[in-house]
């Protein structure tokens, strides 16, 4: 039976990693360089790929850069100062955080960054592996979705491979969420309208 406490810490380790992981960079960054709502525009997603239809490569840049840092931030945090039971609830959090944040009535974005960001946070080869995976599918077919699906969908093999079974295990609950919350896009990449990597006018 698990002690009080551990729980107790477990959930605060979660806690913590959902207020990180909620942080809306995408709308925190366009809204101070004066563009408005990003979820105006494009598919109306808070996430870099959304801020690059903007026109603004910085930007997105440093979206996608925020996006991913507070899921390795909530890994790293929680793994230091409590252990890797926590960091694994940490980063649990950060990833729900981002898909549905509270401040955003839990309308939030579809989690690629973040769980990169966990997946460097956990063990950064696999982190190394997903771009990898995800560069080699977009080079090949330009869809964006696509490759973060591929990419996903391998990590947790990738870790388990590794000798890493309950980083496997959570990687694997992340990439279901992942591949929910792109329902639309495979929707679309079966009927062959998903935008491409590009395109000004995309779903994605």
């Amino acid at each position: 039976m698990l002690e009080p406490i551990y729980l107790l810490w477990l959930f605060a380790a979660l806690v913590f990693g959902y207020l990180l992981g909620s942080i809306p960079f995408g709308i925190v960054l366009t809204r101070l360089a004066g563009m408005g709502d990003i979820r105006a525009i494009g598919s109306g997603n808070i996430g870099a790929t959304n801020v690059l239809r903007t026109g603004n490569k910085p930007l997105a840049a440093a979206t996608l850069l925020g996006d991913m840092l507070k899921g390795t931030v909530a890994v790293i945090v929680a793994d230091r100062f409590l252990g890797r039971d926590f960091a694994l609830a940490a980063g649990l959090g950060a990833f729900l955080g981002h898909l549905f944040p509270v401040w955003l009535e839990f309308r939030g974005g579809k989690g690629v960054a973040t769980f990169l960001g966990v997946l460097l946070g956990l063990f950064w080869p696999a982190a190394i592996a997903f771009a990898a995976i995800w560069l080699a599918v977009a080079g090949l077919t330009r869809y964006s979705s696509l490759s973060a699906l591929v990419a996903s969908a391998v990590s947790p093999f990738v870790l388990y491979g590794f000798g890493l079974p309950l980083s496997a295990t959570l990687i694997a609950a992340l990439a279901v969420l992942l591949w929910i919350k792109h329902a639309d896009n495979i929707q679309r990449l079966f009927a062959g309208t998903e935008g491409r990597i590009g395109e000004k006018k995309s779903g994605g």
